[in-house]
């Protein structure tokens, strides 16, 4: 599975942790920074990650900010991106079974380190049951190519 990974300066220490524990599963994880912890604005790391998802470059996509809130409103605008904001193993599971969500996005702030790897690897082996829940992301979809000036 390929993953794009992508944060702003509040989710950097956070992503990092994250980048390695994916490359040590043998995942391929493509980081499109920030490289550093100096400040930086979350929505160009957003976009960079949602157009990759959504161009069908990657699999999926993790998204870390401060709150996780920014982060996740920026890639949601992308057409084609369900991005979730998660901070419970409950939400990383149901967001990914009865959604289909493509991005995930973290708190670096708010969600401790081995929380956030436990909710990333519930999060990428949760399969979409489909089903009824096909129809109602179809109407998210919808939705989004209502409002889609594209």
């Amino acid at each position: 599975m390929r993953i794009a990974i992508g944060s702003d300066h509040g989710g950097y220490e956070l992503k990092e942790i994250v980048k390695k524990h994916l490359q040590e599963k043998g995942l391929d994880v493509t980081d499109f920074g920030t490289n550093t912890t100096d400040s930086c604005d979350y929505p160009r790391f957003a976009l960079a990650v949602s157009e990759a998802v959504a161009a069908g470059d990657y699999e999926r996509g993790i998204l870390i900010c401060g709150t996780g809130i920014g982060i996740s409103i920026a890639a949601n605008k992308v057409p084609g991106i369900r991005c979730a904001l998660v901070s419970d193993c409950f939400s990383a599971k149901a967001t990914r079974q009865h959604n289909d969500t493509n991005l995930l996005a973290l708190g670096g702030r708010v969600v401790g380190q081995g929380l956030a790897l436990e909710i990333v690897d519930i999060w990428l082996n949760t399969e979409f049951e489909g089903g009824r829940h096909s129809k109602r992301v179809d109407l998210i979809s919808e939705i989004e190519k209502k409002y889609s000036k594209e």
